[in-house]
């Protein structure tokens, strides 16, 4: 077991393979993925349903297939990587503890690492729902894991608390394996997940959504017997006069996804209260040097083409770093109006071409997208319609960037 590596990478899902994978096509010889499921390949494993892979190979794959050409690009490359692998410690000289059952305990030093961790889900504690703690409620990846996985089904009846893409892609596969899934609700006006997954899986097999409703209290003892479901007003406070019994003995939470940035923290990394992510700059260097982060670790995306976009990205500068490369420096900070929730970058530190990903707050209609340096508007795009649950992206040109060295650009949504 090596003691050194030139680039260390956390996480064998589909960032840390694309991140690996770039790194050595840069370049880059000394490489260890470190993953702590038994294989690589990550969430994708459990996403046996379509939909992946059209943006990055012109195809639709389901995930494990998305998985599989990734893991054979690593495995062409012969990239080391050891799975049963867990991560205990990340110091800011880079300095990582892992531990399996092979070497124990070990500590690994690292001239770089990429952080790419995945997040994990919103469990039912975080939420604050009354009732009792009976069997039968689940995380929705939980039970996608359960289903396609173990070949278990959870239940016959179903509630779906949330709209997010992996609670909506549930309705349908709980209701294709035999289950009647009751009703999805969402806290919010909107749907926090793919406009196509709203028609493919709730619309295309007559599954209620009830917007702006929550659960209120959980019923039963030993298992779930049902739930209390109720309308909520503009301060999402429960309605009591709207409250309703929907008998069921499943419930399955899709409240949102945490990025897993414990390691990040760990290394002295400051985080965007925002997206809960690591703050970057255009090349996903974290402020701390060496140190790079991408996927869903550093902010939730609803593609995973974009994951392995992002990862490559990461993957490249990574090797830059490595060879002590960089471009002219400049400082150019990114801000946000508020209808923009947040931009990935933060902050520009290189005059080139630079790809922003961003989310907005809500739902807009016939709106532009704006980039402004002071009053001056260096881009204004039209669109039909902007939705929280699917990212955007505007790209800053050099000479923008140039000309605002030193000042800040601001993101905004104007509407009519």
């Amino acid at each position: 077991m090596k003691s050194t590596v030139d680039l260390l990478i956390i996480g064998g899902g589909p960032a840390g393979m694309s991140a690996a994978v770039a790194a050595y096509d840069a370049g880059v010889r000394d490489i260890l993925i470190l993953e702590r499921d038994a294989h690589l390949g990550g969430i994708l494993q459990q996403c046996i349903h379509g939909g992946f892979g059209l943006h990055r190979f012109g195809e639709e794959l389901t995930g494990p297939e998305y998985a599989g050409r990734y893991a054979a690009m690593v495995k062409e490359r012969e990239i080391p990587y050891l799975c049963n692998t867990m991560v205990m410690h990340l110091d800011e000289n880079r300095r990582v503890t892992a531990m399996n059952e092979e070497y124990g305990l070990f500590t690994i030093d690292a001239r770089a690492v990429i952080l790419a961790m995945g997040c994990r889900e919103r469990p039912k504690g975080a939420l604050g729902i009354a009732g009792t703690r009976p069997a039968g409620i689940f995380t929705a990846g939980t039970a996608q894991k359960y289903v396609n996985m173990k070949g278990y089904m959870p239940g016959r009846e179903v509630v779906i608390l949330g709209s997010g893409d992996i609670g909506l892609i549930m309705a349908r596969r709980m209701t294709l394996e035999g289950a009647t899934v009751k009703a999805v609700c969402e806290l919010l006006p909107y749907s926090g997940g793919l406009a196509r997954n709203i028609e493919q899986c709730l619309n295309d097999f007559d599954i209620p959504l009830y917007l702006s409703h929550t659960v209120t209290e959980i019923h039963g003892k030993e298992r779930v017997t049902g739930v209390t479901v109720a309308a909520v007003d503009e301060n999402r406070r429960p309605k009591s006069e709207t409250a309703r019994f929907i008998p069921c003995d499943t419930l399955l939470l899709s409240c949102g996804l945490i990025p897993e940035n414990e390691l990040t923290k760990e290394a002295g990394v400051p985080l965007d209260r925002v997206t809960g992510g690591a703050i970057v700059d255009q090349n996903r260097e974290t402020a701390v040097a060496g140190i790079f982060s991408c996927g869903n670790v550093l902010h939730v995306h609803d593609l995973v083409d974009y994951v392995s976009e992002e990862a490559a990205l990461a993957g490249n500068s990574a090797a830059r770093y490595l060879r002590g490369e960089s471009e002219k420096k400049i400082a150019v900070g990114l801000k946000t109006d508020g209808r923009v929730r947040y931009t990935v970058p933060t902050h520009v530190t290189e005059a080139k071409d630079v790809t922003v990903y961003f989310r907005v707050s809500d739902v807009f209609r016939d709106a532009r997208v704006e980039v402004r340096l002071g009053d001056e508007v260096l881009l204004s795009r039209k669109k039909l319609k902007l939705a929280p649950g699917e990212m955007e992206t505007v790209t800053l040109k050099k000479e923008w960037l140039d000309k605002a060295d030193g000042k800040e650009l601001s993101f905004a949504i104007v509407t009519a």
